[in-house]
């Protein structure tokens, strides 16, 4: 056997940074750099994630055959110069501001990656933005073949892109291009509606059915021009990100009746109905761009990738249209991913390598359990120097009482094995509850992620039970696809239940499993097979045997305003400040009422406390 050939990959600079480390053609490990910094949506060189990728390889840095950068920073940095001419002098502010970014650390990234790898003598490569996001769609996806369409905000130029996978090359066949974007313009409502920019885009998704579409009519009339193929042009004189430090310009709050809500303050109709008719646009946008692919490219399968198709809505709506047979979707579809996409990018298609598909129609992303882990023992060696009180049992034991304790409509933290890849908890970093609860939603909301209210929770429910509970005829194990809940489990409403308007609709129970049911009867789901997380498909499985149900709530460990948990002392202190009841860390549970007084609680609430 020859040498193994070890593939760095790095996305850095622009909305979450991440490594991954590529052996052969095998994901070994991969993270987002916020994970280790606790600096959510970290954007910086994401130092401490490579140093965990090299270290869970067994490898230094000198030992790397190659890296690959997830984007070519020069056409980009041609692309924001081109742009500011085009609108000079009006984008002067917003142009100094970017400059010392790029001249200082952007444009050197060379430099900058052998400066961090000392040692690495190898090749560096870097793919377009939309090459490392498509490779990532499809490299690890569980096709031989496929089309590929991937939607994002902006790479170089490119904002929307689709082509064709096959065997180990991927091919870009037609782009569309900055300023047009689907993503900029849903980033636009993000902003104009008080969520933050990058970050705050799945609040609108959760927020839309709180709303009523009374505003697509004046979206496509003013901001849109959307062509049959899903192509689109944006009327620039209601948007100011070319130009300036804002996302929207005067003319679009005339336009919808007002300036942007200021965050934090209290939500609207206007918000709810503005978040509800730019969904629905999305969802249509997304649509015509499948249909277009299906048609131009006659493929069977089609994978997913960009910041745009995390909106599990959309992707639920694809899947609901049957225009592919089966669809596969890179769970950290955004800036992250690109990291991995590049890394494999270079192991298919610039070394050209062979690949092979995993048996039994799996795919190559491991459940997208990527991160680190650490064993019962370590766990117990931290708490035993703190003095924590704790219990040390053996695996179905500690099953037992973490189930008994769901069942009794206790929240449980629960950390598992390694940590997730992407921005979705997968019962790796979790926090988990009783779906048959009607108070879960507003109890997990306001007492343990200190967010807003209105934030649906989704379900984890055993793969082989799925169509017990939902709409859904395929596995859907990356929680980015909604799919409504089965109609024989749904709760026939009551008169005046019916004529409740916006946020007063969150507190009518809709099924037998309200916690996870949103008020459109829908949800957004997570199967849990064997294979990808054994424990936590015992947990459920579990839980079923006591309660007859197979599928619990799963929301990320974290509070509003933090990263994921990653190490045991992220999630011991996640459990302590909020009202958490249990803490389950491997075969390790602790019970709040036994712990020690956090004499911070207080102010560190504070910081997250909602109006």
């Amino acid at each position: 056997m020859g040498k193994s050939v070890n593939i760095l990959g790095i996305s850095a600079f622009y909305h979450d940074s991440a490594a991954c480390l590529v052996r052969d053609g095998d994901i070994i490990a991969a993270a987002q750099q916020e994970r280790f910094s606790r600096k959510k949506h970290d954007h910086r060189f994401p130092s401490d994630a490579i140093a965990y990728c090299l270290k869970d390889a067994g490898i230094s840095a000198d030992q790397l055959d190659f890296v690959a950068f997830y984007d070519k920073p020069w056409i980009k940095f041609e692309r924001i110069l081109e742009t500011y001419l085009s609108f000079a002098p009006a984008g002067i502010r917003s142009f100094w501001k970017s400059m010392p970014l790029w001249l200082k650390e952007k444009l050197w990234m060379s430099e900058r990656i052998r400066k961090e790898l000392p040692g690495f003598e190898g090749q560096i490569f870097f793919p377009e933005h939309h090459q490392s996001h498509v490779s990532s769609a499809f490299f690890p996806s569980p096709f031989e073949r496929a089309a590929v369409l991937t939607i994002d905000g902006v790479g170089e130029w490119a904002t929307a892109s689709w082509g064709l996978g096959r065997d180990n090359r991927v091919e870009i066949k037609q782009e569309l291009e900055f300023p047009h974007s689907l993503g900029l313009l849903y980033t636009a409502f993000t902003y104009y509606t008080g969520f933050r920019v990058n970050s705050g885009e799945y609040k609108m998704m959760g927020l839309a059915p709180y709303g009523e579409p009374k505003y697509v009519r004046a979206i496509y009339d003013n901001l849109i021009d959307l062509k049959e193929d899903g192509s689109l042009r944006l009327n620039m004189k209601y948007f100011n990100y070319c130009q300036g430090l804002t996302m929207t310009s005067r003319r679009f709050h005339k336009l919808f009746g007002g300036p942007p809500r200021k965050p934090e303050s209290k939500l609207s109709q206007r918000d709810m109905d503005l978040a509800r008719s730019i969904q629905e646009v999305t969802e249509e946008v997304m649509l015509r761009m499948a249909r277009y692919v299906k048609k131009e490219t006659g493929e069977k399968a089609l994978c997913l990738a960009g910041g745009v198709t995390l909106n599990c809505v959309g992707n639920g709506r694809i899947l609901k249209e049957k225009i592919f047979d089966r669809i596969w979707i890179q769970p950290a579809a955004g800036d992250a991913g690109g990291a991995l996409g590049a890394a494999l990018f270079t192991w298919y298609q610039y070394l050209g390598n062979r690949r092979t598909l995993p048996p039994h129609g799996r795919d190559f992303q491991k459940g997208s359990y990527l991160g680190p882990s650490w064993s019962s023992d370590e766990i117990e060696t931290w708490l035993k120097e703190r003095k924590y009180p704790h219990r040390r049992l053996a695996e179905d034991e500690v099953i037992d009482e973490a189930a008994e304790a769901l069942a009794s409509e206790k929240v449980v933290g629960w950390f598992s094995g390694r940590m997730e890849f992407g921005p979705r908890a997968l019962g790796a970093r979790s926090i988990i509850g009783d779906a048959r609860s009607p108070e879960m939603q507003s109890k997990m909301n306001l007492k343990i992620k200190f967010r807003e209210s209105f934030r649906p929770f989704a379900p984890s429910v055993l793969a082989e039970d799925v169509d017990n509970y939902f709409e859904l005829e395929v596995e859907s194990p990356y929680m980015l696809l909604v799919a409504d809940v089965k109609k024989e489990r749904r709760r026939e409403m009551s008169e005046d239940e019916k004529r409740l308007f916006g946020i007063e609709k969150l507190h009518v129970p809709r099924s037998d499993i309200p916690a996870v049911t949103h008020v459109d009867y829908s949800a957004r789901i997570q199967t849990v097979n064997k294979k990808d997380h054994q424990r936590y498909h015992k947990l459920i499985e579990k839980f079923k045997e006591m309660t007859g149900y197979g599928v619990i709530v799963n929301t990320s460990f974290n509070v509003r305003g933090e990263p994921i948990v990653c190490t045991p002392e992220d999630a011991y202190t996640c459990f302590m400040r909020t009202e958490m009841d249990v803490l389950v860390m491997e075969d390790i549970i602790l019970y709040k009422e036994k712990q020690p007084k956090f004499e911070d609680l207080k102010d560190w609430r504070e910081k997250f406390e909602l109006d």
